[in-house]
């Protein structure tokens, strides 16, 4: 086994990654699941997010989401441990999901079997979608250049301090139905009049109220020239169901930036079921994490 082959990177499906890069770093996916309408579904195989949100929006009670079985976690890890390597396993904020829970569960399981389970570093990314990404990608870098399995952690630990993101949505009618609005259930009293623009730190925190959606734009470009001047150079864009506005956002970034995203994504059904569609985000971290 090569240096670069000594450590793998296991991410879940809420980080939307597009497949390209997937394949190109050898990430390994564990998905997610969805349940619309009496019918769950893993959201690795939900390829066709259109659909998916327009049942959302028919559907008077909404879609549920849950966190992968341990089974699910012990059946992407065994392999890995047999083939001798370590694993970073990257995960949803365990503050709006119980991923990271499972992860830790199925780690010691292996532990308890005498599977290796000890060279699992479990690690809960406090964000979710293109900041968690960002997260996996910094770390299969490092797994490329031969890291360590506990060097990757401590890389991740600075990476995440250096990572900021915001995301608007339309309403917070999805957030409130779901349960996972957090401190922005504050605002639910005058969520008709407003466009929201939040963050994830753990839990979903209110940024700004905004009242249109060219004043979200113009503040997502304003944000990301902040991210330009605090050094979250390595950016990405994106979005649920609205490709035109996140193009004209990377066009706008990519002038603030003076670079090309590391990403453009579409996000899917387990975080769009809790945010409906119309999302737009952007966010970054210091590109010194991603070399």
């Amino acid at each position: 086994m090569s240096p670069a082959e000594r450590t793998a990177i296991v991410c879940d499906t809420t980080a939307y990654l597009p497949d390209e890069l997937i394949a190109a770093h050898g990430i390994e996916r564990i998905s997610l699941y969805v349940s619309l309408a009496g019918e769950q579904r893993p959201e690795i195989d939900m390829g066709d997010y259109a659909t998916f949100f327009e049942r959302l929006r028919a559907s008077d009670e909404g879609a549920t989401t849950s966190q992968p079985s341990v089974g699910d976690f012990v059946a992407i890890y065994a392999p890995l441990l047999e083939a001798g390597r370590e694993i970073v396993s990257i995960h949803l904020s365990a503050g709006i999901s119980g991923t990271y829970e499972s992860a830790l569960t199925a780690r010691q399981q292996l532990v308890d079997e005498g599977e290796g389970g000890e060279r699992i570093h479990v690690i809960d990314s406090r964000t979710a979608c293109g900041g968690m990404g960002l997260l996996a990608l910094a770390a299969s870098e490092a797994a490329e250049r031969g890291e360590s399995g506990e060097e990757i952690v401590s890389r991740l630990a600075g990476a995440r301090e250096g990572l900021s993101m915001w995301f608007a949505i339309d309403t917070l009618e999805y957030l409130r139905r779901g349960g996972r609005i957090g401190a922005a259930r504050a605002w639910l009293g005058s969520a008709l009049q407003i466009k929201p623009i939040l963050t994830l730190e753990e839990e979903i925190t209110p940024v700004e109220r905004v009242r249109t959606r060219r004043r979200v734009f113009e503040r997502l470009v304003k944000y990301a020239e902040e991210l330009k001047e605090a050094g979250r150079d390595a950016w990405v864009v994106q979005h649920i169901q609205d490709p035109e506005n996140a193009q004209r956002l990377v066009e706008r970034c990519r002038e603030v930036m003076g670079s090309d995203p590391v990403f453009v994504s579409e996000i899917g059904p387990v975080i769009g079921a809790h945010t409906g569609p119309g999302l737009l985000g952007v966010g970054g971290l210091p590109s010194e994490y991603m070399r």
